[in-house]
């Protein structure tokens, strides 16, 4: 497989970039549960990405889903080496 730096790419004449956000970045609350949710992402990237400690990203879980899926996200969460990088 051939790797293809983005300076060799050619694009369709009517190619349009993205436009920047006009957030300057700033994460939305979707996007810190959908980061909290996913196995991968630890909360040390969380914090590094949105500047929310822990604490703050488990609130923000607890306030936006119902309480039966906060519990099983906690559950599945809690001592994870994947969600805590110090543990890795």
């Amino acid at each position: 497989m051939r790797i293809i730096s983005m300076t060799q790419r050619t694009f369709p004449d009517d190619f349009i970039p993205a436009t920047p956000r006009a957030d300057n970045g700033t994460l939305t609350t979707s996007e810190i549960v959908a980061m909290a949710w996913d196995d991968d992402t630890s909360f040390d990237d969380i914090k590094y990405q949105s500047g929310l400690s822990e604490s703050q990203v488990i609130k923000i879980m607890q306030g936006h889903m119902k309480p039966s899926s906060f519990r099983m996200w906690r559950r599945r969460v809690s001592g994870r080496a994947s969600k805590h990088g110090a543990r890795k």
